[in-house]
């Protein structure tokens, strides 16, 4: 007898593979169709965003009672953007939580995740420190998350000069580039704090 979950997980990743064009969609998914409930899913950052042009990779796991939950969808790719944990890739998005319905998709799951990369919640933050940069200096978090996106998601974007040059300094002085990275955002590139707090 068949198993009415994994039907509906079988059909919804087939609604996302057939003729689908990421191109178009900026969504795709890997089925391991020997863990029916782990997919891998990728997400294109939207054209004219910080992400522009960068491949994130999403861990989607379905919970034993799905459609009633909602997959648990997290960022495995690193990603500067408030309603994302910079840390452990939790998604802050409605539709994942509360606003679950039993008639949504993954497809329309990952639509709306690549909709929030384009369109910020940053009053509802998941990560309240990329948050405050998002509220207090616009074009901060521009350069700083297409920088992120760019280390981890091959991004197309140009970077700032003077923020690869800190990175630059950080990484000459010893600290690795994921942690510098982090230091130099999480302190609005300030150099001197950023190495003041690599090496407390």
């Amino acid at each position: 007898m068949s198993d009415p979950k994994v039907n509906r997980i079988i059909n919804e990743c087939r609604e996302i593979i057939r003729g689908n064009n990421i191109e178009e969609t900026g969504i795709s998914i890997e089925l391991d169709h020997a863990h029916i409930q782990h997919v891998k899913a990728f997400i294109v950052g939207p054209p004219g965003t910080a992400y522009e042009g960068a491949m994130f990779t999403l861990n989607v796991v379905f919970p034993d009672d799905y459609p009633f939950r909602p997959p648990d969808v997290r960022f495995e790719t690193n990603i500067w953007h408030p309603n994302i944990s910079s840390q452990t890739g939790v998604i802050c998005l409605d539709i994942l939580k509360d606003k679950w319905a039993a008639a949504l998709t993954l497809r329309t799951v990952l639509i709306s995740i690549r909709a929030l990369l384009a369109d910020a919640e940053p009053t509802d933050p998941q990560d309240a420190v990329v948050a405050k940069q998002y509220l207090a200096n616009k074009a901060m978090f521009d350069k700083t998350a297409a920088i992120w996106a760019n280390h981890y998601a091959n991004g197309s974007l140009e970077l700032d000069a003077d923020y690869l040059a800190s990175l630059a300094r950080m990484v000459e002085m010893g600290v690795a580039k994921p942690a510098a990275l982090r230091y130099l955002s999480t302190f609005g590139w300030d150099l001197n704090k950023a190495v003041e707090a690599a090496y407390e």
